[in-house]
């Protein structure tokens, strides 16, 4: 459980990507409210905001919009809205990966073109369009946060065509950080390891993987959400103010082994 404290008080953040109150996003919204921060929160669709609507309730978030990040029109309407009801941003967590199944279980070597092009939009342009309206708003600086896997460095089993993807996500988190550095918006990746979340049950054999970090990451247990959210209201904070373009880890350690 997450202490109550003040290391965010004042700051506006926009989280992307939630899906229930067990996913990563989740989590991180958690934690950047009881640091004090006031968020807007989104929602994919309508079938999505039943599952997502608690977790904005319980947040306490001043705005709560529907974002598919595939609509350009939404995206504008959220930055739009934003805008308007704060007249800057601080900070946004981007949290969004998807992949077609068939694609997503299958080789590398067999990925369709179609299923590789829609991963890459979602899980890496849509970052890119969201840094891009994020950008004129983080007036006086800001930090931009999205969530990668260690799969992205090495070669995970079965965790197939989103390793190539979630290494293009980290590439693009350093070029970024380079770009708006000069305008303090500071820009990094979470890394956490395996967790039981509604996106990782799409992994093939995803069972192993959580049994693999369990017996070899150095503390031999599961990260949680609130640890992954302790590690975003941590880099969001100034105690950060230094670290950009990093990917950081929150796997007990099991990146090194």
């Amino acid at each position: 459980m997450l202490s109550q404290n003040e290391l965010l008080k004042g700051k506006k953040g926009l989280i992307v990507g939630i899906a229930n109150r067990h996913s990563i996003g989740a989590g991180c919204a958690a934690a950047f409210r009881v640091s004090g921060a006031d968020l807007c929160i989104t929602y994919q669709n309508d079938k999505a905001r039943k599952f997502v609507e608690p977790v904005a309730n319980e947040v306490g978030a001043e705005m709560f919009l529907p974002l598919d990040v595939t609509d350009h029109d939404q995206t504008e309407a959220v930055f739009a809205e934003i805008e308007k009801t704060w007249g800057k941003l601080d900070f946004l967590l981007h949290s969004i990966a998807f992949c077609p199944k068939d694609d997503l279980h299958g080789r590398v070597v067999d990925c369709s073109q179609k299923g590789f092009a829609l991963a890459m939009d979602v899980s890496v342009h849509s970052l890119i369009r969201l840094a891009n309206k994020a950008e004129p708003l983080m007036k006086d600086g800001g930090t931009i946060l999205t969530v990668s896997y260690h799969g992205a460095e090495r070669v995970v089993d079965h965790y197939n065509i989103m390793g190539p993807v979630k290494a293009a996500l980290e590439a693009t988190t350093r070029y970024l950080s380079v770009e708006l550095g000069h305008k303090n918006i500071r820009v990094n990746a979470l890394s956490p390891g395996p967790l039981q979340t509604r996106a990782a049950s799409g992994i093939d054999h995803f069972d192993t993987l959580i049994d693999d970090a369990k017996a070899r990451a150095p503390l031999h247990r599961l990260t949680t959400i609130d640890e992954v959210g302790a590690m975003a209201a941590c880099l969001v904070t100034d105690f950060a103010r230094s670290v950009s373009g990093n990917t950081a880890y929150i796997d007990g350690g099991h990146h090194v082994v």
